[in-house]
């Protein structure tokens, strides 16, 4: 079962998709066990009521999210890291 507590801090980035154009891929800094893909899809769904073309299709759980001085995230950062992901051979 999915506790939303496990999560520390969460951003969503656009990760390219061969097929589709673009897909949501979400980096998650976790508290003790990181959740799986299906367990927060499954969250976001059922108790956030998020739209499925709106759910994250990647999950990568990172220490920390790239932030500027003032604690922006660098979102740009996050997507050359979602683009190398995809781009790296199975």
């Amino acid at each position: 079962m999915y506790n939303e507590r496990r999560v520390a801090a969460v951003a969503v980035v656009a990760a390219p998709d061969h097929r589709l154009g673009e897909k949501a891929c979400a980096f998650v800094v976790a508290r003790g066990e990181p959740p799986t893909l299906a367990e927060l899809t499954d969250f976001l769904r059922r108790e956030r009521r998020i739209a499925p073309q709106k759910l994250p299709e990647m999950l990568q759980v990172v220490d920390a999210l790239p932030t500027t001085m003032t604690g922006k995230v660098q979102k740009f950062l996050l997507r050359d890291q979602a683009r190398a992901l995809v781009d790296r051979p199975s």
